[in-house]
């Protein structure tokens, strides 16, 4: 091989090891080279109007209008409602309930005046009779074999009880067992695979929670009503119902006569209380009774058990040291008070626990069992909780003097409450 054919190798040797060198440099390979297509060349996009460039969008797959349709977001955000009244609906009854009163005849004393009767004879008197009440409340399944939860208010004394479902089918119902303290009751219907609701915990419920009431107010069967938890643990006393040992869950949502004994429902369809009151003179509140407190009482209303109450037979009111002082600096004030904080004594009823452990007047109650009583539900509720007979050692304030008493509980009647 001559001279200038070696020399041409050489040069062409080196041209490839730079090409190589700066392949490396960059951070390709052959095999890349060897495998990347050439790029296309596109047509120019024709000049914008505008010199500045619009912003660089990432473009994402868009659903088919079908997807977009079957399912938006805001309907899924909507639909708890229905889904959870789909879940306990069935199991929603109409109570309708018929009560037999007498009647007396008028004693009207102008119509037994023999004038009178000279003329008209007695067909002024108004004869004695019966006259046949109705009322109509709300109810819920709670198992498959017809036993449904609703409020004492709703059928007690009733002698004749329609349970009606929500797919028309109708049923005598009877009452089993009803508590007047706690406004429960339980009703049985003979009947097989009814439909059943899903009781929740109301001890797990908080302030804010959505609360879904469903019932037959004013005769409108299956009405649905949304609102929220507004308060927990609302005393009976707070809300105008001192003959009552409950404590409320407070709702917006709308409760109407005719709702009573019906659910209110969480979010999930889940039964967290039983609607039973509102307030006459204020819009936007109503009172459930906690599940919770249902619960524990129903086997003993189904079975036709009394639920015994235990009670010490005062009247009382929470009391603080700002109100002694106020009475003590009363120049016409009839008793000195003491200056501490408890629950106050304002009456002792006759013939009761309070009454013959020698409870009086004016007494300021500041423990039970060495457990500081800070106001009059926390009395209330020591007192739910201790059984019949039990013995408790009041801390009582009268005057100057502090003493310790012990007052044993009793079953609470009727005519007490």
């Amino acid at each position: 091989m001559n001279q200038p054919t070696v020399s041409l190798l050489q040069r062409l040797r080196a041209n490839i090891f730079a090409i190589f060198l700066g392949v490396a440099l960059l951070g390709w390979s052959p095999s890349a080279l060897a495998t990347t297509p050439a790029p296309r060349l596109q047509p120019a996009a024709p000049p914008k109007s505008s010199p500045v460039a619009p912003p660089t969008r990432t473009v994402r797959p868009t659903a088919s209008p079908t997807e977009q349709v079957a399912a938006p977001k805001a309907v899924e955000k909507g639909s708890f409602v229905a889904a959870a009244v789909k879940r306990v609906g069935n199991a929603v009854v109409r109570i309708d309930t018929e009560k037999t009163i007498s009647r007396r005849p008028s004693i009207d004393p102008m119509l037994d005046d023999p004038f009178f009767r000279r003329f008209f004879g007695d067909d002024l008197m108004m004869p004695q009779g019966e006259e046949r009440l109705r009322g109509q409340g709300s109810g819920f399944l709670i198992d498959a074999n017809g036993t449904i939860l609703t409020n004492s208010h709703v059928v007690n004394g009733a002698d004749r009880v329609t349970v009606t479902l929500k797919d028309g089918r109708k049923f005598d119902g009877k009452v089993s067992g009803v508590d007047e303290v706690t406004d429960l009751a339980v009703v049985k219907v003979a009947a097989k695979n009814l439909p059943v609701s899903r009781l929740g915990d109301s001890d797990k419920i908080s302030v804010g929670d959505w609360a879904i009431a469903v019932g037959n107010p004013l005769g409108l069967d299956n009405t649905v009503t949304l609102g929220i938890v507004s308060t927990l643990n609302r005393s009976s006393a707070q809300i105008g119902m001192g003959n009552k040992r409950l404590d409320f869950i407070q709702t917006d949502a709308a409760i109407n006569p005719g709702n009573s004994g019906g659910p209110l429902l969480n979010e999930d369809g889940e039964v967290i209380g039983i609607n039973t009151a509102i307030r006459a003179d204020a819009n936007g509140i109503g009172f459930a009774i906690p599940i919770n407190k249902a619960k524990e009482l129903q086997p003993q209303l189904a079975n036709g058990e009394k639920i015994r109450h235990p009670y010490l037979g005062i009247q009382m009111s929470t009391f603080d040291v700002e109100m002694a002082k106020n009475s003590n600096d009363d120049p016409n004030s009839l008793v000195v008070l003491p200056e501490v904080n408890g629950v106050i004594i304002i009456r002792v009823l006759e013939d009761t626990p309070a009454a013959k452990a020698g409870l009086r007047r004016y007494d300021v109650i500041t423990a039970i069992d060495g457990q500081a009583i800070h106001n009059a539900d926390e009395l209330q509720q020591t007192v739910d909780r201790s059984k019949l007979g039990s013995a408790l050692k009041v801390e009582v304030h009268r005057g100057d003097k502090t003493m310790t008493i012990t007052v044993r509980t009793a079953e609470l009647k009727q005519a007490e409450q």
